[in-house]
Parts: C-alpha cells; structure tokens; sequence
C-alpha cells in the first residue's frame, strides 16, 4: 500500500498553511497558524544586529554548537575496556545516506594508532611473483577509483539476539557507516606483484594485516580480493581519519567490518586460510547446538528505521509525519523496502530516495499521517537477489540465541501516543 493524500484529508501544503490547523497537535498548530505576531519575525534579533565570524575563524570546519549531541557514543559497558571497544555512530540524527568521518562509528582492538604518511609501508609476498614493498606516495600513482561502500560490524544489532536490549537506533544499528573512498583495487596492487607463481588462483587466499598493535589480521578468498576490494587513502574527499585506519585502510564492499583492516601493512597471498584468532575463536557464528558455522562474510539484508525512534520521537504533534531510515545488503543493491505501523501484520511500501547502489547504505521514506495512535514501527528490505530481511523469530529458528554475528533481524520500535519510542521485541 503506497500512501497518498485524498480527497477527504488535507493536503500536506494546506495543513502547514493553516488550513488544518484546527484539532491538530498544539505544536503543529501553532506552526500552522501563529496566535498573534511571532516576535522571531517581527523583531531584529541579534543574529542581524552585529558581524558574525570571519571566514577563517574556523579553517577546518566544524559543526555549529546547536548540534553537538550529534556525536557518536560509546556503552561503557559494552567491553572491559575503552581501548578494545567500539562506538556508535548517530543514524538517529543524520538523514541521506553518506556519513560524515567525523560521526562514523570506530571499533578498535587496539587503539586507533598515529602513523604519518612518510612512514608508511605496505608489503606484498607469499605466492607472488616479486614481493613488493609500496610508500604512500607509491600508491598514490596508480589509476585510482572512487566507490560508496558502507561498512559494518559483524557485531552489529548483536546484543539484541536474546531480546531488546538498548533504547536507541544509534546503539541497536549504529556499528555501520557509509562513505565514499577513494583508493587503488587490490586487483592492481596483486597484478603488479604478479600472481603467475600462485598457479591456479580458485583455491588461493590473501591474508592482510593491519600494523597496530592487535595485528588484526584476516583471510580473504582470492575470488574476492580480484572483484571489488579497494585498498583506500580517502573517504568522502579528504583523507582517512586517525580512527579510520589512517594514512591507508582495505574496504571489502558488502562484507563484515572486521575484513576492512585499518593501517594495512601486509597482504600475503597464501594456499589457504591463515585461521587467525579473528577468523576461528571470533567473527564466527555459535549455532543453537554449541556449534560454530565459520565463512560467512557477507552482510545480509538489513533496515532500521531512524526516526521516530527512541532518539528521535515525534515532537511536532498530530498530522503529517515523515517516518525515514536505512536499509542495505552485502549482496546487492536494495531494490523495495516496506514499512509496519502495527508489529508486522500489515506493510506499506516506502519510498526510496534514490534507486539502490550496490553495497552502499539506501535511504527510505513514507510520507504519513499521525494523529497520536501507538504503532509498532517496523521495516523490512529486500534486496536484488530476491533476499527478504527476516524476523527474529526466522533467525532464532535456525541459529538459537547463542549468535553474537550477523543479527540482521527486522527491529520494531513501540511509539506511544506522546510521540516517545521504544525498543521492544514483537518477534
């Protein structure tokens, strides 16, 4: 069901006109049609009195002070320790798709690390033809590509497995970004270290490595590493933030964060996997019999809706209401997402802003009308691939409540008459 205004409900330009103005929202009302002289109009204010700053009082932009709980948070408790830990970005408070650096969530193993440009090494070896040592400025002279990828933890909704667990978009969805990065494919990089030595390339691997102290480290197949991996300097223009893996990162569009290793410093191609600790004892998915399932990269269709959310009720009162939010898959592009305002039994389709990209983060809207009712707030994306995002219920079915990895399960959002939200589970 697609939702339009009829003939009998007042346009959306009518309602903010005035003309519906009558038993709307008091808030929405006063909006529509002002009581008497509105001095914020009718006054100078100070804003207009005096100069304002120059335009070098900032030289790096920042954001204005009235928005400064935009930020991204961390759960205290989430790890024993700050510096093996992760933060969140706000997708409560952005809108679009593509996430500033400056908001993008961080997961370390070891701290973020400072390493400057000139200090830089990247070593290719194993089964190549010449191992290769490469500078910064080595990597800068290769033909170069710019690609909108998101990138999310695998740990992403994952303390939702056994119920709902944190208020908030930004804590339940927010292990994810989605930039765009600028940077050399790894295809160029292993071709210029030459692969004639590893034979037939369908059972090889590349094992990469990143030069913290953690030396997170993980082995991908050697079909992936040749099709879309991006060795990366840039992200939304300008370089890598500290946290981001600064001066150089990996991207493996579409697949779990933890692949993305930051400060890369080695690849290896190999004859198998390495099995390092991220790829056997973590990053792996505990079945409802104590088994593990191991290999399971991509990221499966997935969708939040942002606001209303729990950090970002209605507070405008009754009457047009944009319900907004995020879906993407590791497998394809988002093709449909659908919308629930009662828990499931009913769904609308909302509207995409743009037709979706391959691996990259898809913004959804429903432009609607609300007049105070509770909804159980839900949506669910499919993908190009025909994949439908799955309720708890279908996940628990076949995994338990053992998972940590890959809760890609449609969250529901409990929004009361005063516009509040809350994170519950209608499974």
């Amino acid at each position: 069901m697609t939702f339009g205004f009829k003939d009998k409900k007042p346009s959306r330009r009518q309602f903010l006109s005035g003309a519906a103005a009558v038993g709307a929202g008091a808030v929405a009302a006063g909006a529509a049609r002002a009581a008497g002289p509105d001095p914020l109009i009718t006054e100078v204010q100070d804003w207009a009195s005096i100069t304002g700053e120059g335009v070098d009082a900032t030289p790096y932009g920042l954001p204005i002070k009235y928005e400064a709980d935009v930020v991204r948070r961390n759960v205290p408790w989430l790890t024993a320790d700050p510096i093996s830990s992760i933060n969140f970005t706000p997708i409560h408070a952005l809108d679009g798709t593509i996430t500033p650096q400056g908001c993008a969530f961080e997961r370390h193993h070891s701290g973020a690390i400072e390493m400057r440009k000139r200090d830089y090494r990247l070593m290719i070896n194993g089964l190549v033809d010449t191992p290769l040592v490469f500078t910064y400025e080595d990597l800068e002279r290769f033909p170069r590509e710019n690609h909108v990828y998101f990138c999310e933890c695998a740990a992403n909704t994952g303390m939702e497995w056994a119920g709902a667990q944190l208020n908030g978009a930004q804590f339940t969805h927010g292990m994810i970004h989605n930039m765009e990065y600028s940077g050399v494919t790894l295809r160029t990089l292993l071709e210029e270290a030459g692969l004639d030595a590893a034979g037939d390339l369908k059972d090889k691997w590349v094992y990469v490595e990143g030069a913290d102290a953690s030396s997170n480290g993980r082995s991908i197949p050697m079909e992936k590493a040749l099709d879309d991996c991006l060795v990366a300097f840039k992200a939304n223009g300008e370089a890598l933030r500290k946290e981001h893996g600064y001066p150089v990162r990996l991207c493996v569009p579409g697949w779990e964060g933890n692949m993305w290793v930051k400060w890369l410093r080695r690849i290896e191609v190999t004859d198998q996997a390495v099995q390092s600790r991220e790829e056997t004892s973590k990053y792996t998915d505990t079945l409802a019999d104590g088994t593990s399932r191991k290999w399971t990269w991509a990221m499966d269709a997935k969708s939040i809706v942002t606001s209303p959310s729990p950090q970002s009720p209605i507070k405008h009162g009754h009457g047009p209401l944009v319900i907004t939010g995020l879906a993407w898959s590791g497998r394809g592009a988002i093709k449909r997402v659908d919308v629930s305002r009662d828990g499931g039994k009913t769904w609308e389709t909302a509207r995409l802003a743009a037709p979706g990209e391959k691996m990259a983060l898809t913004r959804f809207y429903l432009d609607t009308e609300w007049n105070g009712e509770e909804m159980l707030l839900q949506s669910r994306a499919m993908d190009e691939t025909g994949y439908v995002q799955p309720t708890k219920t279908q996940l628990r079915e076949v995994r338990g409540e053992n998972s940590i990895y890959h809760n890609n399960c449609i969250q529901t959002w409990w929004v009361q008459p005063n516009g509040e939200a809350e994170n519950v589970e209608v499974s």
